[in-house]
């Protein structure tokens, strides 16, 4: 990965010459910047934003290391917990109603470990891909549990990086769709909920914040 004035300066170098941005034109000192730091660590700004109300506190916490395996590709590990109140293919506009009726008779506590792909595109965009398997655990309104379950998680990003203090941090603003095709063993209570809604979520904003070493 590079600054942001160096990814300026070789898209200039690139439409000049009509090489590839990491082609052997590059400098010495352009390679050894793309390749000092090969690993990062990222959070979502939902980590950071477990407070207000606990009948709608999520604890939502997740966390992203990453690895650079080519200067366009970037590998990792997700490692994910929260607490839904409500179903997550509830469409935005139902979610922000904070409507009651549309809770779960209870909690659902999701944890997961799973992989990510993200692919460079142009710049500072990428798309990337998660993949996170989950345990599921069930809690009724007393917060005992009835159930335990499996999620296959899996979600879609569009996104911009932009780095900061010599590319040791970066904020990477996105939008990213979600879809889990497997989902077991749920409580007739709590799938009754979920059968209102789809088992997918399309175009949700969101922000994560990371550091690279």
């Amino acid at each position: 990965m590079k600054t942001i004035t160096k990814r300026i300066t070789m898209a200039i170098l690139f439409a000049l010459s009509f090489t590839s941005m990491f082609g052997q034109n590059q400098t010495k000192q352009s390679s050894e910047t793309s390749t000092e730091r090969k690993f990062s660590v990222s959070t979502s700004w939902l980590s950071f934003a477990n407070f207000g109300e606990e009948k709608t506190n999520t604890h939502h916490y997740e966390l992203h290391v990453g690895y650079q395996l080519t200067p366009k590709d970037r590998i990792g590990i997700k490692a994910a917990t929260w607490k839904l109140f409500a179903p997550m293919g509830m469409p935005m506009k139902e979610q922000l109603k904070f409507d009651e009726v549309n809770f779960y008779p209870g909690r659902l506590r999701e944890n997961g470990l799973g992989v990510t792909y993200q692919r460079k595109l142009w710049k500072g965009l990428f798309a990337s891909v998660e993949v996170l398997p989950q345990l599921k655990t069930y809690l009724d309104e007393n917060g005992t549990k009835i159930g335990n379950g499996f999620k296959l998680y899996t979600s879609y990003h569009l996104g911009y990086q932009i780095s900061f203090f010599k590319d040791l941090f970066y904020l990477e603003p996105q939008v990213h769709c979600q879809y889990w095709p497997i989902d077991t063993n749920t409580p007739q209570s709590f799938k009754e909920m979920d059968d209102k809604w789809n088992n997918y979520f399309l175009f949700e904003p969101n922000l994560y914040i990371g550091f690279k070493f």
